[in-house]
């Protein structure tokens, strides 16, 4: 018997071994359990999560004898004999492009079906077809026979035209998640008698990038050898690196072991890694890290900005790379500045014994400043809390990502704003929560001219101590309590600037 291969052997047959599009599979269900079929379907996604086989099924579905639950039952004579069904007309658009295909669609529409209810052609990679055939396409859709159905597929629905999507029920496929593609994996390779380990089950998985049948296809691979699936045999096979690595790369970064980091990426050069899988997966694992950072305030040697400039670096190096340059030693050099050298060290000491210095020169003046400071942060939030809503919470969070992107805010005022948090808003005012209170501190002195650009009244205040505020507002209200406006004091506010400044104009650095 000749060999099959896993993702053909293990191609969906039924609705329920469709994995990981739940919704689209209820919505076609239902269509086949209430009779209300449209003419037109197009199924959208990445390559690999099901959009053929589904089609293939809701095919059977639609013209067979005895669905169950909206699924083909797998028995009647339509079922059985579906692949040799000339009502079922299949077409690969990547290879069957232009007008004369389409026109022989046209021509044969009119033709009432053989054996079931409905004559139905798939069309896989629609948007491969030229201008002339979507033309001619678009002439059966706007008036279709009541007979006919169309199940178009595309990897690409950008380039399919618009006046054919309107015509189409559109179904977004998605990337199949890590979980489902393991717990698919384990079950095959039960069946199949593959010996496999859980670690590496995960980075075939991640190397699918949400596609079922390039997992599969991995697997198979990997099958081949009759040994043990392990992440040693996959990097081995595969030219790819594990998770584990590039986390232990990554870890040496943050050690400042420059002498690790040199060897390991030494060794991926000496196992011809390709570099594209190596910068997306540094490029994931940092990009964790940060939002790690970011969501929990913990503290580690790499700042989340160090995190987010390298992600830029690297990204912005990996499109473009030259065939002449060796792409590791872009690599190596980009991630090395990240490294702490004795001579930034010694520069790091310098500069924070300059800045204890004049920390000391003006700390008296500071302590004095506090309360007052403080008590006019504390006026703004109550005075927000007096007539705060969601309207002008999401008016304000609009407005500042619209500044944002026209470019309208510069300098330290606009790296504030990227990294703050809108928490609370009213129609005079806008509190923001910092990662921590130096941060808010830095806001704060930038008050008047964040207040000038927004057009209202800010304040800027830790995670923190927002979430104190945020509790004591929430028992306030459940006692009864009725917040009112509180005068700002002349000096309490924020110096005011000497500067006009022009809301479209206004550049801060």
């Amino acid at each position: 018997m000749n060999y099959r291969v896993l993702y053909r052997k293990y191609r969906p047959t039924d609705f329920d071994s469709i994995v990981g599009q739940d919704y689209t599979i209820k919505t076609l269900r239902n269509s086949i359990v209430n009779n209300s079929i449209s003419h037109a379907y197009i199924f959208s996604g990445p390559r690999g999560t099901g959009k053929t086989s589904t089609a293939k099924i809701f095919a059977k579905a639609i013209n067979c004898l005895n669905p169950i639950d909206g699924s083909p039952c797998g028995k009647c004579s339509f079922c059985v004999n579906f692949n040799e069904n000339p009502d079922i007309i299949e077409m690969d658009a990547a290879s069957n492009n232009g007008v004369d295909e389409i026109r022989e669609i046209i021509d044969n529409v009119k033709i009432a079906p053989t054996n079931g209810k409905y004559k139905i052609y798939i069309i896989d990679e629609v948007h491969m077809l030229t201008t002339s055939a979507f033309n001619a396409l678009l002439l059966t859709l706007e008036e279709p026979p009541s007979h006919v159905v169309f199940i178009l597929a595309t990897t690409n629905i950008e380039s399919v035209p618009i006046t054919i999507l309107s015509r189409c029920q559109r179904f977004d496929f998605q990337k199949i998640k890590e979980d489902k593609l393991v717990e698919n994996l384990k079950g095959v390779a039960e069946k199949e008698n593959i010996k496999v380990t859980e670690e590496a089950l995960l980075e075939i998985a991640y190397l699918a990038e949400g596609g079922m049948r390039d997992a599969l296809s991995i697997l198979d691979q990997l099958s081949k050898n009759k040994e043990t699936i392990t992440l040693e045999l996959i990097e081995k096979e595969i030219k790819t690196i594990s998770t584990k690595s590039i986390n232990d790369l990554i870890d040496s970064i943050e050690n400042n072991d420059i002498s690790n980091f040199l060897n390991m990426v030494e060794d991926f050069k000496t196992r011809a890694v390709d570099y594209k899988s190596l910068i997306k997966k540094i490029i994931d694992n940092i990009s964790s890290r940060a939002k790690k950072i970011k969501n929990s305030g913990l503290v580690t040697r790499l700042s989340f900005q160090d995190y987010k400039n390298l992600i830029l670096e690297l990204t912005e190096a990996f499109t473009k790379i030259n065939i002449n340059v060796n792409p590791y030693t872009i690599i190596e050099m980009i991630m090395l500045d990240y490294f702490e050298t004795q001579t930034k060290k010694v520069n790091k000491v310098t500069k924070l014994v300059s800045e204890e210095k004049e920390s000391s020169k003006e700390i008296v003046d500071k302590k004095i400043e506090s309360k007052e400071e403080n008590d006019w942060v504390k006026i703004r939030i109550n005075n927000c809390f007096v007539n705060a809503q969601k309207k002008y919470l999401n008016e304000g969070k609009e407005m500042i990502d619209n500044l944002l992107k026209d470019n309208k805010i510069k300098g330290k005022a606009k790296a504030l704003l990227i990294d703050a948090n809108l928490v609370v808003a009213s129609d005079e005012y806008l509190i923001f929560s910092c990662l921590n209170e130096h941060q808010a501190n830095n806001a704060n002195e930038l008050c008047k001219k964040i207040d000038d650009i927004l057009g209202k009244k800010t304040a800027f205040i830790s995670e923190e101590e927002w979430n104190r505020e945020k509790e004591e507002y929430i028992k306030n209200i459940k006692n009864g309590k009725k917040y009112e406006l509180i005068k700002e004091k002349e000096e309490e506010k924020v110096p005011v600037l000497t500067e006009v400044f022009d809301v479209n104009k206004v550049e801060i650095v």
